[in-house]
């Protein structure tokens, strides 16, 4: 067998993590801003709303004096590290190699929904829907409606809530939400794969990274992910241990860009 063997092991084994990753890794990530980044923190720039004016003939036009601000997500690192033991593997039915990656691929995903979750609870706005913390009924999903239309949140399709599986569950008691009557296949943009209906304009699905109680309504532009290195993954053999250790890393940071586009559904869930 050729020495240079490791090198078809090793390629192979950083395509099954990036796959994972991509098909039962984050959930959340698609779902934000997003920005590859050189340095150890990202700056989200925020612009503020401009009014427009009049003016006399011949005379001159006012400038909006649009407001420019911004906000920080430091980087930080992770690691998924596994020893696939050489001999091992000769004593075993399951693909040891794919186990490892494709748990390696789910740890950083938990980890990019852990970062952007924290944002999201940190970075919300003041204002909670449902602040006595009963089930989530149909006028709460209106209020979270009032709010971004009166917040001038896009209506561009970017809106979202993720919730707790329980909460998500409690939304089939809203005869508008579960009858195909009113939420149709025509609403259900990830048929077949991830389970998420979109109703009253928002793409709503289900997570465990969010924290039961606390579900939350965003828009895309309102939370920001800095991408400082991607998944990526490196074999090596370690003489000492007679195994590979395989390592996948990334560094990432997450943080909420404007308050007005995210907001705390609260229910009765524990």
């Amino acid at each position: 067998m050729a020495n240079t063997i490791d090198q078809a092991f090793i390629k192979q084994f950083e395509t099954e993590v990036h796959m994972a990753y991509q098909r039962m890794g984050s959930k959340l990530r698609n779902t934000v801003r997003s920005t590859n980044v050189s340095g150890s923190s990202a700056r989200f720039q925020k612009i503020g709303a401009g009014a427009a004016s009049t003016k006399s003939r011949n005379g001159n036009v006012s400038a909006m004096e649009l407001a420019h601000t911004y906000v920080e997500a430091t980087m930080a690192d992770f690691y998924a590290a596994e020893y696939i033991d050489k001999l091992d593997e000769m004593k075993i039915n399951i693909n040891e190699r794919q186990a490892v990656a494709q748990s390696s691929a789910s740890a950083l995903g938990r980890k990019t929904d852990e970062l952007i979750v924290a944002a999201l609870v940190a970075g919300a706005n003041a204002t909670a829907v449902n602040s006595d913390a009963t089930e989530l009924d149909k006028a709460d999903m209106l209020t979270t409606f009032e709010l971004f239309g009166v917040g001038d949140v896009p209506e561009d399709g970017q809106r979202y809530i993720a919730m707790h599986p329980k909460g998500f569950a409690n939304l089939f008691n809203i005869t508008e939400f579960a009858s195909s009557d009113y939420v149709g296949p025509q609403n259900l943009p990830f048929a077949g794969g991830m389970t998420m209906k979109e109703f009253l304009g928002f793409k709503i699905f289900s997570t465990s990274a969010i924290t039961a109680g606390t579900n939350l309504a965003y828009h895309t532009s309102a939370i920001g992910l800095g991408v400082n290195a991607d998944v990526a993954t490196e074999v090596n053999y370690v003489p000492e241990k007679v195994a590979h250790l395989a390592t996948s890393m990334m560094s990432m940071g997450s943080i909420a860009i404007d308050s007005n586009g995210i907001y705390k559904l609260l229910d009765s869930n524990t």
